[in-house]
């Protein structure tokens, strides 16, 4: 009998349901999938699936060592810096093997109008001078937009949200990608949209407001994605599958 690899898969990416879906199938694997629990309804996930965090550093040390478990795929949101710091660290000095899938950020292309700002709170600052402002930054930070008044909002996120800025008008929007670039175009048009504000999360399945601001010629708010620490990184899902001893 083969001896299986226990591996805990970090999960709430497009990328993480891939890997949930191939590795379940795998024979001498023994798998547990995470996620953060801040999705009411997540993509569907084989095999063993725990929610709500561990708890900070002890907590997932404490989850690696009752599940004996000898490797951590961390493909969690580019934006998930807490995790990916925790599980990194707790990894190394439990001499656990780590490796981190590293989607490749979005790229600036001829026509794009770019505004880099490396934080939440500078986006918030580089609105100033905009007034119908389409918001897609995740349901988690939009408490950062809310002392800008007199402004239109264009919201939209996969769960309800509370965002209530004080003289502006908010349109909320629940819809989970992917999204087509004809569909973006009419969206923006139809609110009349004069700035869009992203994080860099890269991937397929967010691309098309992007692509949709340069065909319209509309300034983008960029934030940067967050600093973390050195770590193993791959950027594809066969690299990551072939790290995996047969």
């Amino acid at each position: 009998m083969t001896e299986q690899t226990r591996i805990l898969l970090i999960g709430g990416t497009e990328e993480a349901r891939q890997l949930n879906a191939i590795l379940a199938d795998i024979e001498n694997v023994n798998l547990v999938t995470s996620l953060a629990g801040r999705t009411t309804n997540p993509a569907k996930l084989r095999g063993r699936v725990v929610t709500g965090g561990f708890g900070g550093a002890a907590g997932l040390a404490a989850f690696l060592d009752q599940n004996n478990i000898q490797k951590v795929i961390d493909a969690s949101h580019p934006y998930a810096a807490n995790i990916t710091h925790t599980a990194a660290t707790v990894c190394r000095e439990k001499e656990i093997s780590y490796v981190r899938f590293n989607r490749l950020p979005w790229k600036m292309e001829a026509g794009d109008q770019w505004i880099p700002v490396s934080s939440i709170e500078q986006a918030a600052v580089a609105l100033t001078d905009y007034m119908r402002i389409f918001l897609s930054v995740g349901r988690q930070e939009l408490e950062y937009f809310a002392n800008l008044s007199d402004r239109f909002f264009l919201v939209r996120s996969i769960e309800k949200v509370a965002f209530e800025p004080v003289g502006s008008e908010t349109i909320f929007i629940r819809e989970r990608g992917p999204f087509q670039i004809s569909d973006e175009i009419r969206l923006m048009r139809q609110h009349h949209v004069n700035v869009v504000v992203s994080k860099n999360s890269g991937g397929a399945t967010t691309y098309g407001k992007i692509a949709a601001a340069r065909s319209l010629q509309l300034p983008v708010i960029m934030i940067d994605r967050p600093i973390l620490p050195r770590m193993t990184t791959m950027t594809s899902i066969e690299d990551i599958l072939s790290s995996i001893a047969p």
